[in-house]
C-alpha cells in the first residue's frame, strides 16, 4: 500500500467512527421475569386507609427501567380478581425510574378498609394476596397477603401510586 492509500483508509475508518453510534445501549424496560416483587407488611394507617410499600427488586442482571403505575387487583386462593383493580392515585408524580440489578424501586398500595363501603355494595371477603403488573407489563406476579376485600365490582378499595 502507498502513503495515498493508507491515509484514504485511516481517514474512511476514523469518519466511520465519529458518525458511528454510541457503545453504550438504550435503557431497557424491566420485564416481570427479571423483577422479585413483593410487599413491606408494615402498614401506616391514617382516615380508614393502610398504606404499604410494593417493591420491585431487579434481579435482571442489568439496570432496567420502570414507569408508571402497576397494575393491582386483590385475588383469591386459585389466583382469580376479587373486586375491582386498584385505581391510581396521582399522590406521585409519574417518573421513569432507572433501577440497577439488585435494587429496589417503590410504589405506594393504599388499602381502604372493607368496612367502609356498604355492605351491600362490597359484599365483604378475604383476599389470599395482590396480582401485581410491573408498570407496562403484561405478565404479573402474585404476592401472599390476606386482607378484607370487596368481592363485588364497583367501590375500588385499593389505590396505588406511581413507581418510585
Amino acid at each position: 500500500m502507498n502513503r495515498t492509500t493508507v491515509s484514504t483508509v485511516i481517514l474512511v475508518a476514523a469518519l466511520a467512527c465519529a458518525t458511528a453510534a454510541p457503545a453504550h445501549s438504550a435503557s431497557r424496560t424491566c420485564a416481570t421475569g427479571g423483577l422479585v416483587v413483593w410487599m413491606d407488611t408494615n402498614g401506616d394507617g391514617a382516615a380508614g386507609t393502610v398504606y404499604y410499600h410494593l417493591e420491585l427488586t431487579n434481579l435482571s442482571g442489568h439496570t432496567c427501567t420502570l414507569r408508571g403505575f402497576p397494575g393491582v387487583s386483590a385475588v383469591k386462593l386459585g389466583g382469580g380478581r376479587i373486586g375491582s383493580a386498584a385505581g391510581r392515585d396521582p399522590a406521585t408524580p409519574v417518573k421513569t425510574i432507572s433501577i440497577a440489578n439488585g435494587r429496589t424501586a417503590k410504589a405506594t398500595l393504599g388499602i381502604v378498609s372493607a368496612g367502609n363501603f356498604p355492605s351491600s355494595k362490597c359484599r365483604q371477603t378475604t383476599a389470599a394476596g395482590l396480582r401485581i403488573y410491573p408498570p407496562n407489563q403484561t405478565a404479573s406476579k402474585v404476592v401472599p397477603f390476606p386482607f378484607a376485600a370487596c368481592s363485588r365490582t364497583g367501590p375500588i378499595f385499593l389505590r396505588v401510586r406511581a413507581v418510585t
